[in-house]
């Protein structure tokens, strides 16, 4: 199996990091965007994305859309579903039914 080629790159703020996919976010970005509490911060990076890219940032939001609907998005994948359900349990929350 041949090595992926990294190459070096530098975000917009001046982080260099090296990435062998056309993936084009910063890993020093990604840390520091990342939050330090509420239900965002359970997710990976993808997933926060995902759901931040929809606007969706408050678990009331989140508790208008179906588990069918927050799957379809891109960066969500099943194993996000057990942390988003449990943080909408906790609030008395839960998914709108299909």
């Amino acid at each position: 199996m041949a090595a992926s080629k990294q190459t070096l790159r530098t975000c917009d703020k001046g982080h260099s990091y090296y990435k062998s996919s056309d993936c084009p976010t910063c890993p020093e970005c990604e840390r520091e965007n990342k939050p330090a509490a509420g239900f965002l911060s359970r997710l990976s990076s993808p997933a926060r994305r995902a759901l931040e890219h929809e606007g969706i940032t408050t678990l009331e939001k989140l508790s208008s859309f179906s588990e069918r609907e927050i799957l379809k998005l891109h960066g969500i994948g099943p194993s996000s579903m057990p942390a988003l359900r449990e943080a909408l349990q906790e609030e008395g929350l839960a998914f709108k039914a299909t």
